[in-house]
């Protein structure tokens, strides 16, 4: 099996729709643009050409094969289109479904309960992005900012890190936030977890920043750092 598909058949995606998928998506990709997750339909019946969601840092693409297999229908919806998303669990399987601000309703049933909930987390977070004012895509904050106020913002975020390292125990299962940059220190620990772990990390930091436990910025630097092992 293709290593660059193996990530994304964590939660029992069917290898087959995946690969074919990829093979697609590979020149359709925009530049800094990158797969985050992709949830498979699974009908309770054998579905032989399932369809897909594909959530990538600048879009939301629908995948639906035709003519046997043979071609594929892809419809996009940019980020800053989307105005919400849901998730209603059924008895088999999920429905996954998203408005846009132009009042289009799309969904897609028969998503595995599972494959359901992290696509709802995903789209939550690249909203939660767009609602704090960050570009979805790979780049920094610096490169939005005039020089010398990233460095001021850097300076501020590094002395924030400093006081909760005091009130944060030393077995607290955030080591990196003693220095407000976990690609030097946790860098190894991240590419050895699995995709679950990676994606409970990622929860845990949501839930700091909720509780205001740790700035957008640095929520948005662990997010990076971790989506890029996923």
């Amino acid at each position: 099996m293709k290593d660059q598909i193996k990530k994304f058949l964590n939660e029992e995606q069917d290898p087959k729709a995946i690969e074919k998928i990829t093979s697609k998506l590979n020149d359709l990709l925009m530049k800094n643009e990158e797969i985050g997750y992709i949830a498979v339909q699974k009908k309770p019946a054998i579905t032989v050409f399932p369809d897909s969601i594909v959530m990538t840092n600048k879009r939301i693409i629908i995948c639906k094969p035709k003519n046997l297999g043979l071609s594929m229908d892809f419809i996009d919806y940019d980020w800053d289109d989307i105005a919400a998303t849901f998730v209603k669990e059924n008895i088999l399987g999920s429905e996954f479904s998203f408005s846009t601000k132009t009042d289009l309703s799309i969904s897609i049933d028969y998503i595995p309960k599972i494959q359901a909930r992290k696509i709802f987390t995903y789209a939550k977070e690249q909203l939660d992005l767009l609602k704090s004012g960050i570009a979805t895509n790979p780049a920094t904050t610096e490169e939005f900012l005039p020089a010398g106020e990233a460095e001021m913002i850097e300076e501020v975020e590094t002395e924030e890190v400093t006081s909760f390292a005091e009130i944060i125990p030393a077995a607290s299962t955030f080591p990196e936030q003693a220095t407000g940059n976990p690609s030097l220190t946790d860098e190894k620990k991240l590419s050895e977890l699995s995709q679950d772990e990676l994606f409970e990390k990622l929860q845990n930091y949501k839930k700091l920043l909720d509780n205001g436990l740790i700035l957008q910025g640095e929520y948005d630097a662990y997010k990076k750092e971790i989506l890029s092992f996923m």
